[in-house]
């Protein structure tokens, strides 16, 4: 009778995604223990439970009081900041925990710090899982994109809870085992990278279209609305359609116009972009994105900048760009720009995690991070389930820029590619994600590359060594000695 009274899992932490991750979790039918250190919020939580269906979740006020209201062996999700508040959550809950038990930290953690925690746990004889969890507040709410890393008995634990809770799509439930140690964390960590990727490439799509196309916020509105229809069909396109409808409340015109252009950012972009750098993967996409985020910070610097720069004789470029462009020709154009650019970031976020995977041993299956990607998280996209067949019909894909399908994509979108990019270079539009997108093709698919001089530069002031493509063995040239002799 004890047992029928106590919650099948826990959740600490109720700021808006903790609570709309309990809510969801309870809505499936799993009743649900929730606890937070500032008690307000479990009132709040208790509230929105009994309004949204007298949902089945009980509040706890004491860190002892919760661990000892749910089912052994425990499950307790955390969703509270990363880095010192975890370990202070886990420090006051693992108090009252016992063998067997398991700490499920949902936040955007950095993965060593999962892994560290995991051996900690199990000094203590419990269970840990670190899971990314994607899709916003919204997501939390009605079906978020999951992953789990750590102990595989941990997900066992929960995976009937997991499943129910995730975004369905129509190949099954956007949750998988990622795999051992802190590979959950890092996959959505490099989610978030290709996330940033996506979103810079986006942007650059509107600056062409609004400032060489000449296209109104309406216009612009109709041509997302039209594109999420079709092969670029996405939760990023489709909102950013939504954007442009929004009016003003304080004047006239959209607020989109308002809105400062300083990007915010909280880390896993820059965490994505050094982990590339770490494991020799060129990520160039994800890197321009995170350098605008940068540059985009540097507002009054920029607005000195085109002052002074204006001053010394430089003329905006952008009317003579646009004088007598075929408007259909350009909206298509950036359509097929705006396509092949997001396979390359894609390749790029996959390729870093086969490094990372390899690396570490975590035997990460590709094809499924693109079928758990396919709803619930902010980089959903119809084209992800073609990312999961060419990994399902090659698992050692070195590019998805090489499966025979995406290959055929690329060569018939790069001269609409090329088009929009040259386009913008000579209006002086900087599309720093397009061009790093399309220079990453067209350095991927050279078979010889200017790399011989580079690598001539270093043996001459380094004595670096160099291979030669005719006969094997290093060799070293005394250049300098030899180009001036005679001379």
């Amino acid at each position: 009778m004890e047992s029928a009274s106590l919650s099948r899992i826990g959740l600490a932490g109720l700021a808006v995604m903790g609570q709309n991750l309990a809510l969801n979790i309870a809505d499936k039918g799993f009743p649900i223990s929730v606890y937070n250190r500032t008690t307000s919020k479990v009132d709040e939580t208790l509230d929105r439970a009994s309004e949204e269906g007298k949902l089945p979740v009980s509040g706890q006020y004491s860190p002892r009081d919760f661990v000892l209201s749910i089912q052994r062996p425990r499950s307790v999700i955390i969703l509270v900041k990363a880095g010192a508040p975890v370990d202070q959550t886990i420090s006051a809950l693992s108090e009252y925990m016992e063998p067997g038990d398991c700490i499920i930290d949902g936040g955007n953690e950095w993965y060593q710090n999962t892994e560290r925690r995991i051996v900690e746990a199990e000094k203590k004889g419990l269970l840990y899982l670190g899971m990314g969890v994607s899709g916003g507040e919204e997501g939390a709410r009605n079906g978020p994109s999951l992953m789990p890393g750590g102990s595989f008995q941990a997900y066992n634990n929960v995976k009937d809870i997991l499943e129910k809770v995730a975004a369905q799509v129509e190949d099954g439930p956007c949750v998988t085992y990622i795999g051992e140690g802190g590979s959950g964390n890092f996959v959505k960590m490099v989610h978030n990278g290709i996330e940033y990727g996506d979103m810079q490439l986006i942007s650059e799509a509107y600056d062409v279209l609004k400032n060489v196309g000449g296209l109104s916020n309406d216009e612009l509105a109709e041509i997302f609305t039209e594109w999420n229809r079709g092969e670029l069909e996405s939760f990023l396109v489709e909102i950013t359609s939504d954007i442009f409808r929004v009016k003003d409340e304080f004047g006239d015109g959209e607020l989109v116009d308002k809105i400062l252009d300083k990007t915010g950012m909280k880390g896993t972009g820059k965490w994505t972009v050094q982990q590339a750098a770490e494991l020799s993967v060129a990520a160039p996409t994800i890197a321009a994105s995170l350098d605008c985020r940068y540059l985009s910070g540097l507002k009054d610097e920029r607005e000195n900048a085109a002052k002074v720069l204006k001053e010394a004789g430089l003329k905006e470029d952008i009317g003579s760009a646009s004088h007598g462009i075929d408007k259909k020709r350009l909206i298509d154009d950036v359509r097929q720009a705006l396509y092949a650019s997001k396979i390359c970031s894609y390749a790029q976020g996959m390729n870093l995690l086969r490094a990372k995977s390899v690396e570490k041993e975590w035997n990460l299956n590709l094809g499924e991070m693109a079928r758990i990607w396919k709803g619930g998280c902010i980089i959903r996209a119809v084209f992800l389930d073609r990312i999961k067949k060419a990994y399902q019909r090659n698992p050692n894909l070195a590019s998805l820029v090489v499966d025979p399908d995406f290959a055929k994509e690329m060569v018939q979108r790069q001269a609409a590619w090329r088009r929009v990019v040259g386009l913008a270079i000579s209006a002086g539009i900087s599309t720093p994600g397009m061009c790093a997108s399309l220079a990453y093709f067209d350095t991927y698919r050279r078979a010889r590359l200017p790399a011989n001089l580079v690598q001539a530069q270093r043996d001459l002031f380094g004595a670096h060594t160099y291979e030669r493509t005719d006969r094997p063995g290093a060799y070293h040239t005394e250049w300098t000695k030899l180009a001036r002799k005679g001379n």
